[in-house]
């Protein structure tokens, strides 16, 4: 039995649509569909969520919304249309819409998780009502009869625990169950999303739920690539992988799949792989927690990701101020600040931290506290950063890997900001001038791939 989810490229139209429905009826053991909100449909295109934010911040503002609510239904009629169930959906979703709006309060934590999550659950039930209408016996079931049970946190939502238990007295359903990814509901009944992207997350936790054979996730690729097609002109597709590789890869900058979506099937010990909905015969990444097959490259992918910004703190023999390290991260949890690596020498220590995170006063402060408290000899911060990621589980006791590395960064005369390797040996992560990815890249990747 497989769980196959389907994201907002592959439901983007009825053309999409008509190969969901072949790819579902073409294998029996695809019983519990999930779906994301319809993508854009090419480049000049919306995607129905930012649509839907475009219409919530029309609420919050008090300004028009007819014209963004027409947009928002006109994308699932023109859909339901070529499935002739157009008229039975059409006053149906116009209501749900208005609904939010007249019962937003500006007060509640959860409006903009109902507006959110909208897109997700009426393109469910779209779905369902195509595929009825096609002779398939299906159904839609909402998150919250289905058991999927969250965190009370909006927006960033976590699976608890007891929803496994719930959600596996559906395996057996007759019908071809179709669910609305992106969101469950917390214990006192409240709708609650995941964080963006949230989709594949919905997908994870249902196969881990229903303890699935396979969790299968249609996208537009066929796979997830050695390296950025922007960068590499036809990189190697990744034909196997394991969680922490994938784990590694999405952190640092792959966006084929949700880097938190993993985690329910990884502890499940179920299979994952990504397909293409448009090429559906193409064997996909298949990941799993680990391989035996000797053959597989040391190297599995390069990544990187821009946005990073770099503190760094020289003080006089750091090394034996006890607690200095506890002091620093107060600082920055006083600013509900998370930091990504943290690199130190004896009399120094660098901090990578998210631009996002930094507002120009929240930097100012930030940098005042860190003076004040820590009192260093030197403090300093240096924007514009990238961080590029060397990811293998072949490269743990492999000597040279880091030496071919930054040599392959040095004949491209690529400046190190930061290098970090963890205790476990599955990734070397650089941080470079962000106008240099581009060039790290591509050394890297033609470095252990040709």
């Amino acid at each position: 039995m497989k769980v196959t989810k389907f994201g907002g490229s592959s439901v983007a139209s009825a053309e999409q649509l008509k190969k969901v429905l072949a790819i579902v009826t073409g294998d029996s053991s695809r019983r519990f569909v999930v779906v994301s909100a319809p993508g854009k449909r090419n480049n000049k295109d919306k995607k129905v969520t930012d649509l839907l934010i475009q219409f919530y911040n029309a609420v919050v503002y008090k300004q028009e919304t007819d014209e963004v609510v027409r947009e928002i239904v006109t994308r699932y009629t023109e859909i339901a249309a070529e499935f002739h169930v157009a008229k039975q959906l059409e006053q149906v979703f116009y209501t749900e819409l208005q609904q939010l709006q007249e019962n937003y309060d500006a007060v509640d934590p959860y409006a903009l998780d109902r507006f959110l999550a909208t897109g997700e659950n009426l393109n469910a039930q779209l779905v369902a009502a195509c595929f009825q209408q096609s002779g398939v016996n299906t159904r839609y079931i909402n998150p919250k009869e289905l058991g999927i049970i969250v965190s009370d946190e909006p927006q960033n939502a976590r699976i608890l625990e007891q929803s496994y238990e719930k959600i596996y007295q559906w395996r057996n359903s007759d019908e071809i169950l179709i669910i609305p990814g992106f969101f469950g509901y917390t214990v006192d009944g409240q709708l609650c999303t995941f964080s963006r992207g949230g989709s594949d997350i919905t997908g994870s936790i249902v196969a881990a739920g229903l303890k699935a054979e396979l969790y299968e996730n249609f996208t537009d690729v066929d796979g997830i690539f050695s390296a950025s097609p922007k960068y590499i002109h036809d990189p190697e597709l990744i034909e196997y992988a394991t969680y922490r590789e994938i784990r590694e890869l999405t952190y640092a900058g792959f966006t084929v799949f949700h880097d938190e979506a993993l985690m329910p099937a990884f502890k499940a010990h179920i299979p994952v792989i990504i397909k293409n909905t448009n090429n559906p015969e193409c064997q996909g990444t298949l990941i799993k927690k680990n391989f035996e097959d000797e053959n597989r490259n040391e190297v599995v992918g390069v990544a990187s990701d821009d946005g990073f910004c770099g503190i760094t703190i020289g003080k006089y023999l750091l090394n034996r101020e006890v607690g200095i390290v506890r002091r620093i991260l107060q600082i920055l949890e006083s600013f509900h600040i998370g930091f990504e690596h943290m690199p130190s020498g004896i009399d120094d220590i660098s901090i990578i931290l998210r631009e996002r995170h930094l507002t120009r006063e929240i930097e100012t402060e930030l940098m005042k506290q860190i003076e004040e408290k820590i009192q260093p000899d030197q403090l300093s911060i240096e924007h514009g950063l990238s961080v590029v990621a060397l990811v293998g589980e072949g490269m743990r006791e492999r000597p040279g890997i880091t030496a071919d590395s930054t040599a392959a960064l040095a004949r491209k005369n690529v400046n190190l900001r930061m290098i970090s390797q963890g205790a476990d040996e599955r990734s070397i992560i650089f941080a470079i001038r962000s106008e240099q990815e581009r060039l790290a890249v591509r050394s890297l990747y033609y470095t252990f791939f040709d």
